[in-house]
């Protein structure tokens, strides 16, 4: 199976999905601005405790999206256990926004987690990401209880949905 995958962007433009480890450069480049996102939207990085090896298949994975070779964008999950993940890192470049990537690597992440045996796949998100809520209530997420560094945060928002198994699509594992 291939490595990477080819989607059509709701403007007609392509873009390329494809798994990296979490120390690549692009995509450490592309954490630091999301994390400047945060920075900007409220006040401080994310503080959830990541390690690289938590997003390397068959227990996570996580995916750089590049449109005509330039990165454009992010998104990654890694094992919870007991049949559930965590979604993170969904991140488009603002000049990349508006086109479906986000939807898009969030069906490639859930795809990848079902077929992994993930049952569940939650994320923590917050009141100043309205487009990312409109996103995730759009795909069927629906609220679920609080875990990791935020699980007590008064305005932190936990949202989770049920994986199909078994479905047949592009796999990230090689």
């Amino acid at each position: 199976m291939s490595t990477s995958a080819e989607v059509v962007l709701r403007d007609g433009s392509r873009a390329r999905l494809r798994p990296v480890v979490y120390d690549d450069p692009v995509a450490q480049e592309l954490v630091g601005r999301v994390q400047q996102e945060y920075v900007q939207r409220y006040g401080g990085p994310d503080e959830s405790p990541v390690t690289p090896g938590e997003f390397t298949p068959p227990t996570g994975v996580f995916l750089v999206a590049e449109i005509g070779g330039v990165p454009a964008g992010t998104g990654a999950w890694r094992t919870l256990g007991d049949g559930r993940a965590e979604m993170k890192r969904v991140y488009v470049e603002p000049a990349f926004r508006r086109r479906g990537l986000a939807q898009a690597l969030v069906e490639a992440l859930e795809a990848d987690a079902a077929r992994a045996g993930i049952r569940s796949l939650e994320l923590n998100s917050g009141p100043e990401q309205p487009e990312a809520l409109a996103l995730y209530a759009l795909m069927g997420y629906t609220p679920v209880s609080g875990f990791g560094v935020y699980a007590c945060h008064p305005q932190a928002v936990f949202l989770g949905k049920d994986l199909s198994p078994g479905e047949e699509e592009q796999t990230w594992a090689s």
